[in-house]
């Protein structure tokens, strides 16, 4: 199979003291295809105990990925899942790209997460992946819901406020309910203004200093709205069989 096993991280033991207020309450499998400061800011989070969680893995699709090399070094486990093998293996790019999907997903439920952050992955998941973790995967995406969709947003952005459309931009972060791009249900999302000395560099600065609060903020709340959206693997092992 292409790709390595999402390696399953070792479970640490529930303290019994008050101390397990701060107990971890989350697995996250984090997704990402550059540099990885979102990656940074929620591990950050974790140590700092802001975010009640546990980064159980981390999967990279470009090889020389930054994100790769901050999992190492907080000595999370990394994968490397490139696409390319797939597509040449397969009759056409729509059956690479599934199977890809479907690989990926069942190596990733053997660490059992209880949520999937997309957090700068630049790949459209299919229904494949998507199916084995309803309600579970989230997205980051630098603008605000319902404008500039795809991987040009801060870009697309740019352009628009220069044409006198638009003043402020953003970021948000939403449930992936299915192959729609950019535009599913939105968990939490930030306003960033354009100020008139701005250029591209400076607002995409601001744009991702924005994005390093947002994702702490939305992943905290996507693990709280969990019960009601779906029995996570947590609860299940908390809890165990009734």
């Amino acid at each position: 199979m292409t790709g390595r096993a999402v390696p399953e991280a070792r479970r640490r033991d529930q303290p019994s003291d008050a101390r397990s207020q701060l107990a971890v309450t989350g697995r996250l499998v984090v997704l990402a295809s550059g540099a990885g400061s979102n990656l940074g800011a929620i591990l950050g989070a974790i140590a700092h105990r802001r975010l009640h969680a546990e980064v159980v893995a981390v999967v990279i699709n470009r090889r020389n990925a930054g994100a790769g090399a901050i999992a190492e070094g907080a000595g999370v486990p990394v994968s490397y899942w490139p696409l390319t093998p797939y597509l040449a293996s397969a009759p056409d790019p729509a059956v690479g790209r599934r199977r890809y999907d479907a690989d990926l997903a069942a190596a990733i439920a053997q660490a059992s997460p209880d949520l999937v952050v997309l957090a700068g992955w630049m790949h459209l998941l299919s229904s494949a992946f998507l199916g084995r973790f309803p309600n579970r995967v989230v997205n980051l995406h630098p603008a605000l819901p319902g404008q500039f969709p795809g991987p040009s947003a801060i870009a697309d952005a740019w352009s628009a406020h220069r044409a006198g459309l638009i003043d402020r931009t953003g970021a948000m972060v939403h449930y992936v309910p299915d192959e729609g791009v950019d535009d599913g249900p939105v968990i939490a999302n930030v306003e960033v203004p354009i100020h008139p000395g701005d250029t591209i560099e400076s607002l995409r600065a601001r744009i991702q200093a924005a994005e390093h609060e947002l994702i702490i903020e939305a992943t905290a709340k996507a693990l709280a709205e969990l019960p009601r959206h779906d029995a996570s693997p947590t609860a299940a092992r908390q809890t165990g069989p009734g």
